[in-house]
């Protein structure tokens, strides 16, 4: 068994882009958290009103329930994961995941966002993610990483880090 990843940051870090290819490589469930948020929150964010924690718990709890379900060869979720008490709300279901924090600088995330079309997460929350973010803890599984040089790039430095221990 693999242990469970979740590969987090802010809207436009890199999250489903390095997770899915960090899945593909290591032969893993790739899983994207924003398609398991209960339509409440998606309408929420679409309107461009942050969540709240008491918007995120189901939500978190669900993630956690993917994380610690039998996958064949591991399991790759993308999530923003941004406080860490919602990564304590993950582990609480799932607690040997590891998390990779993307991370990016304003001006880059800003034109990322821009040019996302028809994702339901606005720029104009942006600004509160950054807020909101809560780096990795010395205690926490995981590592932090640049994401600006691309996914190959970020990808090579996941797997020379983290698949060996696995």
């Amino acid at each position: 068994m693999h242990r469970p990843i979740v590969v987090m940051g802010v809207s436009g870090a890199g999250k489903t882009a390095v997770g899915t290819a960090l899945a593909a490589r290591i032969g893993a469930t790739f899983i994207d958290a924003d398609s398991l948020h209960p339509s409440a929150n998606v309408r929420k964010m679409a309107a461009g009103i942050p969540l709240t924690d008491d918007d995120r718990q189901p939500w978190l709890h669900i993630v956690g329930t993917e994380l610690s379900a039998p996958h064949d060869h591991g399991v790759v979720v993308a999530c923003s994961a941004l406080k860490r008490a919602y990564r304590d709300a993950i582990r609480a279901a799932a607690p040997s995941t590891t998390f990779i924090l993307l991370t990016v600088d304003a001006p880059v995330l800003e034109k990322r966002l821009v040019q996302r079309p028809g994702h339901f997460m606005p720029a104009s929350l942006l600004a509160s993610q950054l807020e909101t973010l809560e780096p990795l803890e010395a205690d926490e599984a995981g590592m932090i990483l640049t994401s600006e040089g691309g996914v190959e790039e970020t990808l090579e430095q996941i797997l020379a880090d983290l698949v060996p221990a696995q």
